[in-house]
């Protein structure tokens, strides 16, 4: 019988054994003897580190898929903390932190530093506006941690940081600061969860060369994104990224944010933030002590941020600003004219002041999705912080957003309103007409009688209420505001939304309709007359609406009464666009009520400015058949009125309205040729922006 083990097969066995265990011995002996103190020397250099990866923002587009605004790559320099401390001591920790930042400011970029205390002595606490909240929570942080009072003044404070850092007497109150400024953003991080201390965002690729040559300590160069606009218009809406405020963190650390992420500031970037901003990733980062990574490991990988689609229509965005800059500045040039004709001839009662700035709003009418909302004076987000300063002290304020911040009396626009509360509170009818005798009476023994704007060149005759609108009638709606009373017509205007909430997502203000209160407000308690009823009914008075009421209650005019949200989200896709998130449906927020041929009369009448109305020469001859009305608000003796104006088109087929208000601009006649402007553009290139749509059929 065989042997099961053969001693051949033994003998074998045995050798391989021996020879693995020479191979393995000699590799031991290698690495442990004969290279053991590089790999002991190369293991002690190599730092690992658990870092934040910031997702990419999603991006926002128009309603046709064009980019507004996007992502870039960009280079940001971190400081290494790890090898901040590992120096031997505080002075070449010092002046390595003095020969980053020369190098940084030489090379023209900015390097980050937030305590708020001056540059230069004598030294006080100075906090930036728009990052105020959080300096004063980081240093209240700091001096806790510190076990300083939170009395202690930026003098004490900064003796505080000499004596802490070990910064030389020989360096000036200066370079002092410049060493306590980036010594303390490193310490902060260790007293606060915060991400990274990013020392300088979106450097040039001159600094890192310049660096990399000078072979400075310090710091590490980490990619990232920074927001890129696709456009320098709709800078109100779009609104823009920033590191958040103090006071918000109770609200986004809830959500995982860390203490100085970055966050939507204002506008689209700050209403739709759930969206936009992603979900940070963890990796751990291996590298050597002079910063090169070796390797990553993700903990968690980044989500991007959702793409987020806007209502408005870039190319109309473009063209309402556009119309509405170049308008004003040609009202200037021929106010400041006329002013000097004025001027020569003695009529300084003539002499007119300058348009300051105004809005244009205009929304589809079959949705009350705003299309493009205009404010004027704007700015470039591409610049804004940089420029944050002087746009600020600017008198003309174009932070300011006129088109849903700014509230103006509606003038003669306000007319439809009275209308329709006349005609379906039984008041008068469609056939009913009133004899404008040029000067009401009703109220003449009180010492007021109100005259038609016609009155002394003439009367308008009898007009029924089309033709009370077509000629912009104060007469009539004298008549009709003194058989309805304000309390009447204030339910009515609230039916149309005007002082009522839009339904837009961005801040906006609700303005307010006349009333008592409202003029007791505005005059420290005067009384409410009977002549208030009147002035009330015609735009003029106490009532305050903003340009996106204006246009939303246009639109519900076309619509029989009905008023639809005026929400700018049109679609949320997710990153990679394949799955829709969100799709806007048509919201209706109010009923204004009333008979279908009450609507008809008031539109007849609209149709009827632009054809022989108030606005008639200026639309002779225009291609596209439009249905208008003008205003003129009253503010005041010695001011130039504000001119206000509001349309449809076209009027048999009704598909956009807009509104314009100009402050100081005069009429609102004088107005129609801005709102030709995106008109011509609307309908001009409507064909084109459908084929955009359609071109993007498989995101949709």
């Amino acid at each position: 019988m065989d042997k099961i083990i053969k001693p051949g097969r033994l003998f074998l066995f045995a050798v391989i054994v021996t020879a693995l265990a020479a191979i393995y011995t000699l590799a031991l002996y290698k690495l442990q003897i004969v290279e053991g103190e590089a790999y002991y020397e190369s293991s002690q250099n190599s730092i690992v580190t658990r870092k934040t990866v910031t997702a990419p923002r999603g991006n926002i587009l128009d309603r046709y898929g064009r980019l507004l605004v996007s992502n870039r790559m960009c280079n940001n320099l971190t400081i290494n903390g790890y090898e901040l401390e590992k120096m031997d001591d505080n002075e070449l920790r010092n002046e390595a932190i003095l020969q980053l930042t020369r190098a940084v400011t030489e090379a023209g970029d900015t390097y980050t530093d937030t305590l708020p205390i001056t540059k230069t002595p004598p030294f006080e606490y100075e906090y930036t506006v728009n990052i105020e909240a959080m300096q004063r929570t980081r240093l209240e942080a700091f001096l806790k941690a510190r076990g300083l009072a939170a009395e202690t003044t930026a003098v004490e404070l900064m003796a505080y940081f000499r004596s802490r850092y070990g910064i030389d007497a020989n360096y000036t109150a200066e370079e002092t600061r410049i060493i306590a400024g980036v010594r303390y953003e490193v310490n902060i991080r260790y007293i606060i969860n915060t991400s990274d201390y990013i020392f300088a965002e979106d450097v040039s690729i001159e600094l890192l060369s310049r660096l990399m040559e000078s072979d400075m300590p310090l710091y590490e160069v980490e990619q990232s994104y920074i927001r890129e606009y696709k456009t320098i218009y709709a800078s109100h809406l779009i609104g823009y990224v920033a590191q958040m405020y103090g006071d918000e963190y109770d609200k986004y650390k809830e959500q995982g944010y860390l203490m100085n992420a970055y966050v939507g500031r204002e506008g689209a970037e700050r209403a739709f933030e759930s969206y936009l901003h992603g979900q940070d990733g963890r990796a751990l980062v291996t590298s050597t002590a002079t910063g090169t990574v070796t390797n990553i490991v993700y903990e968690e990988e980044p989500i991007p941020g959702d793409h987020v689609y806007l209502t408005i229509d870039s190319g109309l965005q473009e063209a309402g600003e556009q119309a509405l800059a170049n308008g004003i500045r040609k009202m200037n040039l021929q106010t400041e004219a006329n002013n000097l004709k004025f001027a020569a001839a003695g009529e300084r009662n003539e002499i007119r002041q300058l348009a300051e700035g105004g809005a244009l709003v205009a929304i589809d009418i079959k949705t009350g999705e705003p299309l493009c909302l205009v404010s004027y004076p704007s700015y470039d987000l591409a610049t804004f912080l940089d420029t944050y300063n002087e746009l600020l002290a600017n008198p003309l304020n174009p932070l300011f957003n006129r088109a849903l911040m700014g509230t103006y009396a509606p003038g003669s626009t306000f007319k439809m309103v009275t209308a329709l509360a006349a005609l379906d509170l039984g008041k008068i009818t469609t056939n009913t007409t009133i004899e404008d005798e040029g000067i009401y009476r009703e109220y003449e023994w009180a010492g007021y009688a109100p005259k038609c704007w016609l009155y002394p060149d003439g009367t308008h005759g009898s007009l029924n209420v089309s033709g009370a609108l077509e000629h912009s009638c104060n007469y009539f709606f004298y008549s009709l505001s003194d058989m309805l009373k304000v309390d009447n017509m204030a339910e009515y205007a609230k039916r149309f939304g005007l002082g009522e909430n839009t339904g837009i997502e961005l801040p906006e203000y609700k303005g307010f309709m006349a009333s008592p209160e409202s003029k007791a407000a505005a005059t420290r308690g005067d009384p409410w007359y009977e002549g208030d009823n009147l002035q009330a009914g015609i735009g003029q008075g106490y009532s305050l609406f903003t340009p996106l009421q204006l246009a939303e209650y246009v639109a519900a005019v076309v619509n029989d009464g009905q008023r639809y949200s005026a929400s700018v989200l049109k679609t949320v896709r997710s990153y990679d666009y394949a799955e829709k998130l969100y799709n806007r449906q048509p919201e209706v927020l109010s009923e204004a009520g009333g008979e279908p041929e009450y609507y008809e009369a008031i539109r007849q009448g609209m149709h009827a400015v632009v054809k022989t109305g108030t606005a008639m020469s200026h639309f002779f001859g225009y291609g596209i058949d439009v249905a208008a009305k003008t205003g003129t608000a009253q503010l005041g003796e010695n001011v130039t009125n504000n001119g206000i104006f509001v349309c449809y088109a076209p009027y048999d087929d009704p598909q956009i309205a807009i509104a314009i208000v100009v402050e100081k601009g005069g009429s609102g006649s004088s107005l129609s040729y801005i709102a030709q402007e995106v008109l011509n553009y609307y309908f001009n290139f409507s064909a084109a922006t459908t084929a955009l749509e359609s071109e993007m059929q498989l995101l949709r």
